[in-house]
């Protein structure tokens, strides 16, 4: 079950003038910088009462970060939601018809578990799925 909007990704080119940016709208610093290797970026995430901001930047040219901007440019790349059992609510969303762009929870920025809608199925908007990882 989807619990709450978790964060709103955006892709930018330069972190370190989008934080500078994004520091000076909100009012506030990033409260976390995060790098996510294995995804081929840079994240910086933003707290504004319940709502998050990542910020995301690309490490490698073939990184899906890389590939978005340059397709699109900098702006919204994805809309993230906080559920309670990421595994099962994959299952449910397959059962619906959704396509994953992943078959298995990853490991993802901010200690979460991660999965991917496509877009094609959900009005051209990047669902992201999260679970907060539970150590121990």
């Amino acid at each position: 079950m989807f619990t709450n909007v978790e964060h709103i990704g955006i892709a930018v080119r330069d972190l370190a003038s989008s934080n500078d940016l994004f520091s000076k709208l909100l009012n506030v610093l990033p409260y976390k910088a995060e790098a996510v290797e294995a995804e081929g970026v840079t994240t910086s995430f933003f707290r504004v009462n319940q709502t998050k901001i990542e910020l995301l930047e690309a490490t490698t040219p073939d990184s899906p970060i890389a590939k978005f901007l340059e397709k699109k440019g900098e702006g919204i790349h994805h809309l993230a939601f906080e559920v309670d059992d990421i595994e099962a609510e994959m299952e449910r969303l397959k059962t619906e018809g959704f396509t994953l762009l992943n078959e298995v929870p990853k490991r993802g920025a901010d200690n979460k578990l991660v999965c991917f809608l496509h877009p094609k199925g959900t009005n051209g908007v990047l669902i992201e799925l999260c679970q907060e990882i539970k150590e121990g």
